[in-house]
């Protein structure tokens, strides 16, 4: 095996935890990893704590980006990864996911010519409305290299025309919960810290701009939880808390609603785990609810993962208050599923040195 370099652009705490199994692969395989992180999500909670529990190496790049306009915030870091990439002259970029992050990285690796991997290739909510689903389509319409976590996923991209260097891996997120999780059980006390009882609550994430950034669908999701007959547990995404002061919302988070700081990974699988029900409108959240077998309401009209919805352990609600409380009512187990252990991290290392052996670290 030749020796490769490759560069890892991540921003937010979902990608932090794609990065974590795979970054664990390429070292293993002598491989050189620079890790850029763009600073999307910065503080404490949402950045630095994930990436020790995760045993992530320090970023070998932090760009500091940090909040602002969707055009501002893609063009700073634009500038900023451009640079990182003409400095390291990287075999190959990855990206992952759907951020903003995973757009810049995509434009400024295509503009230069450097091949590029998308981790998490082929998702669709079918909703432009959502920028994730514009960075997901650009990303995977510049790839070189696509892992996509599902058939339907697949599918998708062979709708779109995009055949060619498309691989079936599974998802790498199911790597890291399988992992993180036996840790989670020894190494968390947030259950005792908040004092809460197995199956005694429900917990809430609300992230997306379809619902932050609209008062009436916020008003709506929490007169609802208000109204939810177990303790709410709600770790607030610091933009929504800015929101919910900006909207003047404070009064509709009283009653059973839990308001704490955003948790680790670690926390968050043992409160996700150990949830009566899961509210949410992320879609990593979805999906390891249904790894956990834990029932999920999300606030949405429409999702990535639909194979979850098919099984039956997610209902999408949206943001109408009657349809979220009918959900709650009517909350139970889906179909029987048994996961096999068959992680993809392993798969996609291979298939990328593969690929750049059979290419002399270029693509032609």
């Amino acid at each position: 095996m030749g020796s490769f370099k490759v560069i890892s652009i991540v921003g937010a705490r979902p990608q932090f935890i794609k990065l974590a199994p795979f970054s664990i692969e390429l070292r293993k395989s002598g491989i050189k990893e620079v890790i850029l992180h763009t600073g999307q999500h910065y503080d404490e909670n949402m950045s630095d704590l994930f990436f020790k529990e995760l045993e992530i190496p320090e970023p070998d790049y932090n760009l500091g980006i940090g909040s602002s306009s969707h055009g501002e915030q893609t063009g700073r870091m634009l500038i900023g990864i451009e640079e990182v990439l003409i400095k390291e002259k990287p075999d190959v970029v990855i990206v992952y996911g759907d951020t903003n992050s995973t757009l810049a990285g995509a434009l400024a690796s295509s503009k230069l010519h450097i091949p590029l991997a998308h981790v998490e290739a082929g998702l669709r909510s079918f909703n432009k409305k959502m920028p994730e689903e514009i960075n997901r389509i650009v990303a995977d319409h510049l790839s070189d290299i696509l892992f996509a976590p599902t058939e339907t996923a697949v599918e998708n991209l062979k709708r779109e025309g995009i055949e060619k260097g498309v691989y079936l891996v599974g998802d790498i997120m199911f790597d890291a919960l399988m992992h993180f999780s036996k840790l989670a059980k020894e190494k968390s006390k947030i259950l005792e810290k908040l004092s809460l009882y197995p199956k005694g609550y429900y917990l809430v994430t609300i992230h997306r701009a379809e619902n932050t950034d609209n008062p009436e669908r916020l008003k709506s999701i929490f007169s609802a939880l208000q109204e939810l007959d177990k303790e709410v547990i709600f770790p607030i995404h610091p933009r929504t808390k800015n929101k919910v002061k900006e909207f003047g919302l404070e009064d509709y988070l009283k009653s059973r609603i839990r308001i704490i700081d955003p948790v680790g990974y670690l926390d968050m699988i043992q409160l996700e785990k150990n949830a009566y029900a899961i509210l949410t409108d992320s879609g990593g959240v979805q999906k390891e609810a249904f790894w956990l077998k834990v029932p999920c309401i999300t606030l949405r009209e429409e999702t990535e993962w639909v194979e979850i919805v098919k099984l039956k352990w997610n209902r999408l609600v949206g943001a109408n208050k009657e349809k979220i409380l009918e959900a709650v009512r009517n909350i139970k187990e889906g179909e029987d599923v048994n996961f096999e252990e068959n992680y993809s991290a392993p798969k996609m290392r291979e298939i990328l040195v593969r690929e750049l052996e059979k290419r002399g670290g270029e693509f032609k």
